[in-house]
Order: C-alpha cells, then sequence, then structure tokens
C-alpha cells in the first residue's frame, strides 16, 4: 500500500527521461524495483549509496530509496518525488525514516506494485497535462459523425497540434477508410485486443498508421468487433497521456467498452440531423450517454425539415448547442480525389472544426477547456 505524506503529485515535464534512481544494497529489493522498471518501461540508475556524480541524485525523474539505504542517503539534498521502499509492515521508525530523507511517499512490496509501476512510468514518459478527448456520437445512422470526428483530428493536426483520432464503433467500417489509410502500415484495434493494465504512451503512438499529421487507431479487416473494457480503457488512457488532441469516434449503442471510453471524454458531441425522427432516436441516444459523460452538446445537421433549425434541436433534446455543422458540397469530391474531411482548409467543415478547437482553447498541443462551443 502507497502511504502519502505530501499530496503535491510527481514532477512531469513534456518530454521522455530517464527512468528513477535507486539507492539500495538489497539484492532481493533491487531485483523486484528491476522488474518494476522493467514493466515500466523505463531503465533505472543504479547505486548503493548517493550517487557520487553530481546531479544524479537532483535530476531524476524520481528516486527509490531502499529502506536499507536511509542512513547512507541522510543529507541528500530536499527535492520532489522521493520513495522509500521496502517490504516490512512493522519496520520500526519507518515514518520519521522517510522525514529524514525527504520521502513523500512510503511503499511496502508486494501490495504498492501496481501503484509503482504507473509512476514509474510516468516519470519516465515525462507525462504532462493530459489530451483534451473529445468523443463524436451520431444521434442516428448516418449522421454525420465519423466524418466530423476525421475533420476534428485532422484540422487539430493541420494547426500543428499533437493528434490521435480513434475508432470506437467495430460495426462503422474502419475510420481509416475515410482518411484513405486501409492499407497503411501499423497497428489495429485486433492487437489491443488483450491489453491490460498500462499500456506504454509512447509506444502506441509509435505503433499506429500516420495520417494527415495524425496518428490513427482503426479496425482491421477480420472478424473481431469486440475490444475488452479493460483495453479500451488502458489504451484511451495512453493516449491520453501524450497530450493534445485525442477524438473517439463512437456508436450510439452503449456497452461495457463504450463506457469505459466515455468516462475518459472531456466533451462529447451528439451529431443531430433536422428531422424529427433523428431528433426522437438522438434523444434516447443523449439519455444513455448522458449517464456518463458531463459535458454532451449538439452538432445541429440540416436541411432542417419545416420549423426545425439548429437552435430548435437543441432545445429538444436539451442540450448546449455545440454549432451548426455546414452543408459541404465538395466533400464528397475531394474524399474521391483523396483528401480527408477538413483537409481544405477554407472548406466549411474545415471552418467549423477549426472554430471548435478555437474555442475549446487548445494552445500550441496543450489541452485545456474554455467556455462555449463552436457557432
Amino acid at each position: 500500500m502507497a502511504e502519502s505524506i505530501a499530496r503535491d503529485r510527481l514532477p512531469t515535464a513534456g518530454a521522455r527521461r530517464g527512468g528513477p534512481l535507486i539507492v539500495t544494497e538489497d539484492v532481493e529489493l533491487l531485483d523486484d524495483l528491476l522488474r518494476l522498471c522493467a514493466a515500466a518501461g523505463a531503465e533505472p540508475e543504479v547505486h548503493h549509496s548517493l550517487p557520487e556524480r553530481r546531479g544524479s541524485w537532483e535530476q531524476a525523474p524520481m528516486v527509490l530509496v531502499g529502506d536499507d539505504a536511509v542512513r547512507r542517503c541522510r543529507g541528500a539534498v530536499r527535492r520532489r518525488g522521493v520513495m522509500l521502499v521496502g517490504r516490512d509492515e512493522d519496520a520500526p521508525d519507518v515514518w520519521r525514516s522517510a522525514v529524514e530523507i525527504g520521502a513523500e511517499y512510503v511503499l511496502r512490496l508486494p501490495e504498492s506494485e501496481g501503484w509503482l509501476v504507473d509512476q514509474i512510468a510516468n516519470a519516465a514518459e515525462g507525462v504532462g497535462r493530459p489530451a483534451l478527448t473529445v468523443g463524436v456520437i451520431g444521434g442516428r445512422g448516418g449522421s454525420g459523425a465519423s466524418t466530423l470526428a476525421c475533420a476534428l483530428a485532422v484540422t487539430a493536426a493541420g494547426a500543428g497540434r499533437r493528434s490521435m483520432l480513434i475508432d470506437g464503433d467495430p460495426l462503422g467500417g474502419g475510420i481509416d477508410v475515410l482518411l484513405g489509410g486501409e492499407r497503411a502500415e501499423g497497428m489495429r484495434w485486433p492487437d489491443f485486443a488483450h491489453s491490460r493494465g498500462r499500456v506504454g504512451a509512447g509506444a502506441l503512438e509509435e505503433s499506429l498508421p500516420a495520417l494527415h499529421g495524425l496518428r490513427v487507431l482503426s479496425w482491421g479487416r477480420d472478424d473481431c468487433v469486440v475490444i475488452p473494457p479493460p483495453a479500451m480503457r488502458a489504451v484511451l488512457a495512453a493516449a491520453r497521456r501524450l497530450g493534445g488532441v485525442v477524438v473517439v469516434d463512437l456508436p450510439r449503442r452503449v456497452d461495457e467498452s463504450v463506457a469505459e471510453a466515455l468516462g475518459q471524454l472531456d466533451i462529447g458531441l451528439l451529431v443531430v440531423p433536422g428531422e424529427l425522427r433523428a431528433v426522437a432516436a438522438a434523444k434516447r441516444v443523449a439519455s444513455t450517454v448522458g449517464m456518463i459523460l458531463d459535458d454532451l452538446r449538439v452538432v445541429a445537421r440540416g436541411p432542417y425539415a419545416a420549423g426545425l433549425d439548429d437552435r430548435w434541436v437543441a432545445q429538444a433534446l436539451g442540450l448546449p448547442l455545440a454549432g451548426e455543422l455546414p452543408l459541404d458540397a465538395g466533400l464528397s469530391v475531394a474524399q474521391e480525389s483523396g483528401a480527408p474531411p477538413g483537409g481544405g482548409p477554407r472548406d466549411p467543415l474545415a471552418r467549423f472544426c477549426a472554430a471548435f478547437w478555437e474555442r475549446a482553447s487548445v494552445p500550441d498541443g496543450v489541452a485545456g477547456l474554455g467556455a462555449g462551443g463552436a457557432s
């Protein structure tokens, strides 16, 4: 069990750094810590006492001090990210020892192993602010949700933001097809179906197809149409740790895996055509999605039935209006020529997406929520 002395989080940065500094002479404890570092994908620096090389203690992303090495670490420079690690639950004066070396956490193995692996991986990856994660859901079939999801990711990447597009709809035909990348090399959802625990953020990014300046996780061409909830949770968490923008194309039905995805969204966009039947269908979708996602907004899409407009659609659903999805007569022609949705900066769809990102306040790939939606 991990016990915290200080409430502050460990220091993080935007780029991958080295592994932790380990200080111990306990061979068995060292074996355990090396195993946990390997599980986290980190390469540690090991010493039996305070390192002689200047800056090693201060500059390491985190420090793991074995309970056998407390005496040898007295007098070290005070810094954040120091953890006292041991096995003996009843070790005397453990808290006094932690205070002597400025440790923020007291850990006991094996109880704290899972938590410690996450902390080691976070420190090694230099995790910063998580990505602004936006889910796009169709109010009814054929509403254009997948097209909007593609356009949002493409415009974000075009503006220089670190972007990832995730296809969360196994029956949608593959979002990579919309981007013209069905034959692009890289991993697909079936490759992650058995993922558990933690997925390395950098490894995830490097393994996916790169299309139009962004990374894309889509479905394969085989019969695998089910992703277990733990895999969805692990993959989306890794994507968010990369920072920037993550866009998720989601189905209208909410199963356990979709619920996992909804739980990691910052904003949901419900695309609703301006028809009475579409609004009725979208109301059922909204009631289910709204049980998990707090921030769900309407994107209305014309043409509208008589007496309807974008504000009427939003009011009928009882949701805030993110904006009106413009008609783009040249979209089909552009896609036939290989241009992705949102790829033309002057296209109506691209302008809509650019306005959405501007109001969502995502400067230079750093996530942050602003007021309102696109208009």
